[in-house]
């Protein structure tokens, strides 16, 4: 299954796929066209989640492996989706009913608020053991989320935190059961979802500029 979006009372949700949910360029450009949506008015808030056991592993690998002369343009576009979630004009939440690896951390770590499954599933930034150092910009929205104690932890040992752990460590928000992960993350995302779209953008604008710098750079 490729990335869908349902719109139900406002808040839409938009469900990533049920493999790995991969950063190909496809799946950039299909979820990109979702966010067109959003951003034109169709939603007031944002849930994403995933269907089968990941959230998202993140970066596509073997594409990247495959077009490595597209190295810099294909980074520039996972850049680009990381600062539009970031500042995104709607209240977002990133409902993790899997594993999140790498740049599918980040891509929660963008959201508002994020709700992770209790019982299984990975939160993990594996890049020191992958031998992938952080860009700039990763490295920005990463810090600019976390304790700078976490930080530390989560972007040099390459810890995986389980739900309960992500939780304690400010990973994520919240936790729920496989059933209730997207339904908690859209009743966390209910009551704000009357904000007014330019003023929250701004904020989140204003609260990031040096990481949506970083990451444009």
């Amino acid at each position: 299954m490729s990335a869908q979006l349902e719109i139900t009372d406002d808040i839409a949700v938009l469900n990533l796929g049920d493999d790995e949910n991969r950063f190909s360029p496809d799946w950039l450009a299909e979820v990109n066209g979702f966010l067109d949506r959003i951003e034109s008015g169709e939603a007031k808030a944002l849930v994403t989640t995933g269907s089968g056991k990941f959230y998202s592993n993140g970066l596509d690998l073997d594409w990247l492996a495959a077009h490595s002369d597209q190295g810099d343009w294909y980074i520039g576009q996972v850049h680009q989706l990381l600062a539009r979630v970031l500042v995104a004009p709607v209240p977002t939440v990133a409902a993790i009913n899997g594993h999140a690896f790498g740049a599918g951390s980040m891509l929660g770590i963008a959201h508002d608020f994020r709700v992770m499954r209790v019982d299984r599933g990975f939160f993990c930034f594996p890049e020191v053991d992958i031998n992938i150092p952080f860009s700039p910009g990763m490295a920005a929205i990463i810090q600019a989320k976390l304790t700078p104690a976490t930080a530390v932890e989560a972007m040099t040992t390459g810890r995986r935190y389980g739900g309960a752990d992500a939780e304690a460590a400010g990973l994520v928000t919240a936790t729920a059961q496989e059933d209730s992960v997207t339904t908690t993350a859209v009743d966390l995302v209910a009551s704000l979802k009357g904000k007014d779209a330019g003023t929250l953008q701004a904020i989140k604008s204003t609260m990031f500029a040096s990481v949506t710098a970083a990451l444009s750079g």
